[in-house]
């Protein structure tokens, strides 16, 4: 009943998009997301060439992300009250007419006001999807793929990122505004069909417990689920200020590209492009980087390559070297965006997934509109130049006074490795884990417990539920049978590094075997529900399910049966 095998398998983008439901969500994704940046370009062109106002273009910003910050909380609720697939399609639908209303706007010349009215309900429609897309993730791929199927549909964003806004441009410098609102009512429709090609249903959770949780005490449950764990609070932290440098960037691009750079209001979609495109390079790395064990050092870094290279834009004059910039600035925000993503998705419980994105969205999106609120009265008060000066700036600040928070995470995490070291190296090596991931033994790892048992304890008895399995690390045990011979029958005795229990956890039914201590032993007892989790996400190998097999037939010689 040993296993002796070692090896550890890392998610690829290709092992992935395997899976029927994850390809469809990245298409439907990837095309909304194609429609919500071309809209994007439309929208900002639109408005600062009727007004030409930096000031009308922050308004523009905290139009679209205002009334959706205060909303957002509570989408993330309704993406647990109602079947997410289901939320998805209705989103987009009503997206796509809002779509040709702004058509509409542009085509007839209605004030730009209505516009940014218009705006306002496409991204309150956002705060639905987020949640209820990015929740869907966990129930699609394993947790093993999580980080990397983040990255993927990063990565997909920043393509959008680069095509969206390019065809966005084209369509506004060629045939005008309402031409790219059209486009994205397109993109929005195939969206939907993408959304109805998924076979995974939600399940929609009592938000309400009964009806007795008013509204506030349903968005409170996400609040303290957050809490609950320090490194996602502390990543979720770093991503929330990365947003504000979002926020300052949707009026910055607009100002920098046509008085610094002369490529007119358009230029803001080529730099959005260079952003996707930096993220498009790291996104294959970053899922090892999720398996790191100083998350919180990483997204440190990440938040100062995002940040500091705006500063460097007061001595550029050139629009390809704006965009590089941008490419180093995307780099670093796909760490940040990806690590706190993944951190969420692993440490809550399925039922408050949704919830707590809603919340995320919330601080995400307050940080981004101030960060378009203060950005016109720098500029107006200090002039472009010191404004870039003091953005870059601004991102050491905020490292540099979250490092202490930081090193703590840090710490938190190291030890928490170290306590569970012995662990860890004993579940690795035993043949049933050969494909685990670090993150998956960490957690198997800590529901496992040490139990020490004198000689002659019988530890599972043949016919009794199996509730476990169990790892040896000292002592020995035999393993005997009765249920198909006359009497008692010795099958083998075991030492450290072997494990016994797995049968009956396999076949879901009573014990095969007894087990006595022959002398004074330690095991890991390691909870059933626990150990099908990790089987589940870690694919058990051929040799493994033969074997097991092959042991069944040792104690029950009549019993065949498939795992």
């Amino acid at each position: 009943m040993t296993g002796t095998t070692t090896g550890r398998t890392t998610a690829t983008f290709r092992s992935v998009l395997r899976r029927h439901d994850f390809r469809w969500l990245t298409l439907g994704l990837g095309l909304s997301s194609v429609g919500v940046y071309a809209y994007h370009v439309a929208l900002y062109a639109l408005v600062y060439e009727v007004t030409r106002s930096p000031s009308w273009a922050a308004a523009t910003t905290l139009g679209r992300f205002v009334p959706s910050l205060l909303f957002s909380s509570y989408g993330g609720v309704l993406a647990e009250r109602f079947e997410r697939r289901r939320l998805l399609i209705v989103t987009d639908a009503v997206s796509l007419l809002v779509m040709l209303g702004l058509a509409v706007i542009g085509g007839l010349g209605l004030p730009v006001v209505l516009a940014i009215v218009f705006a306002s309900l496409i991204s309150m429609l956002g705060t639905l999807y987020l949640p209820a897309s990015m929740a869907l993730v966990p129930d699609i791929a394993r947790e093993e793929e999580l980080a990397t199927a983040n990255s993927l549909l990063r990565v997909t964003e920043n393509v959008v990122a680069i095509a969206g806004p390019a065809i966005g441009a084209a369509a506004v410098a060629i045939l005008g505004t309402e031409a790219g609102f059209l486009f994205c009512a397109v993109m929005f429709l195939a969206s939907v069909f993408c959304s109805s090609r998924m076979e995974v249903r939600s399940t929609p959770s009592d938000v309400t417990d009964g009806g007795e949780a008013g509204v506030l005490r349903q968005i409170a449950g996400g609040v303290r689920a957050l809490g609950q764990s320090r490194t996602a609070t502390t990543l979720v932290a770093a991503a929330v200020g990365a947003g504000f440098f979002y926020g300052v960037d949707t009026v910055l691009f607009v100002v920098v590209s046509d008085e610094r750079l002369g490529i007119g209001a358009n230029g803001y979609g080529l730099l959005m492009a260079g952003l996707g495109a930096g993220g498009i390079l790291v996104a294959p790395f970053v899922g090892r980087l999720a398996e790191r064990p100083k998350l919180a050092t990483i997204i440190g870094a990440a938040l100062l390559l995002y940040a500091v290279p705006t500063a460097f834009l007061v001595f550029v004059t050139d629009p390809y070297v704006a965009i590089g910039l941008q490419v180093v600035r995307g780099a670093g925000a796909i760490v940040v965006d990806v690590l706190a993503m993944t951190a969420m998705q692993r440490s809550l419980p399925s039922e408050m997934t949704a919830r707590v994105l809603g919340i995320f969205g919330t601080l995400l999106l307050a940080s981004i509109s101030l960060g378009a609120l203060v950005t016109p009265v720098l500029l107006a008060t200090v002039g472009l130049d010191t404004t870039l000066l003091v953005v870059g700036g601004a991102g050491v600040v905020v490292v540099v006074l979250a490092y202490p928070q930081i090193r703590v995470v840090d710490r938190e995490s190291a030890a928490r490795l170290a306590e569970l070291a012995p662990q860890i190296e004993l579940l690795r090596g035993l043949g049933i884990f050969a494909n685990a991931t670090q993150a998956g033994l960490e957690r198997l790892a800590a529901s496992t417990e040490t139990v020490r048992l004198p000689a002659g304890t019988t530890i599972v008895e043949e016919g009794e539920a199996a509730d476990a399995l169990y790892v040896i690390t000292e002592g020995q045990v035999d393993v005997s049978v009765q249920s198909e011979f006359q009497q008692p029958r010795h099958l083998r005795t075991m030492g450290p590094g072997e494990y016994f229990g797995e049968i009956g956890l396999l076949a879901g039914s009573p014990r095969t075997a007894t087990v006595r201590a022959v002398a004074d032993v330690v095991v890991e007892r390691i909870p059933g529900e626990a150990f099908l989790e990790a089987l589940n996400e870690t694919r058990p190998t051929a040799a493994f399910m033969e074997n097991a097999r092959m042991r069944l037939a040792q104690t029950n010689p009549a019993r065949t049966i498939d795992f």
